[in-house]
């Protein structure tokens, strides 16, 4: 698989999944008294749009690269596997309807209590993995101005 092959597909998953998650959002809306989704039914919506056109922009970096296709490919995945594992968790609290805000201690996964390890160290992950994997491209588009 191609980095830019990769970048559409995460593209049309993430649209497609905010499509999905916007009906999910309206139901719950309908079923409100205060006609108001759950909250992580409306993070799951709006994450889902903006991760589908981050992945284009990830396209458009991969475009722009001179990097080998190998090194782009792990940009790549290194951003779209963390766009999918922050959307993973957004899903979860939304079915599991189980906080309005998972960094409110004490920290939550349904009926479980979770470590603030687990917490801070996936965000930390997460942080370096989305930031590493754009930086990689962006590092190859700068290589060509030079």
């Amino acid at each position: 698989m191609t980095a830019l092959t990769l970048c559409y597909l995460a593209a049309g998953v993430f649209f497609l999944g905010g499509l999905l998650s916007g009906i999910w959002k309206y139901q719950g809306i309908l079923k409100s008294a205060e006609a108001v989704a759950p909250e992580y039914v409306n993070v799951l919506h709006r994450a889902s749009l903006l991760y589908a056109f981050a992945s284009i922009l990830l396209a458009e970096f991969v475009e722009l690269s001179n990097l080998s296709n190998s090194m782009e490919l792990l940009g790549v995945a290194m951003a779209v596997g963390f766009f999918a594992f922050a959307q993973f968790t957004y899903l979860i609290h939304g079915i599991l309807g189980d906080t309005d805000n998972q960094f409110l201690k004490p920290y939550r996964l349904g009926p479980w209590k979770m470590p603030g390890s687990i917490i801070h160290g996936a965000m930390v992950l997460l942080i370096l993995g989305e930031v590493g994997g754009f930086s990689i491209l962006f590092w190859g588009y700068l290589r060509t101005l030079i």
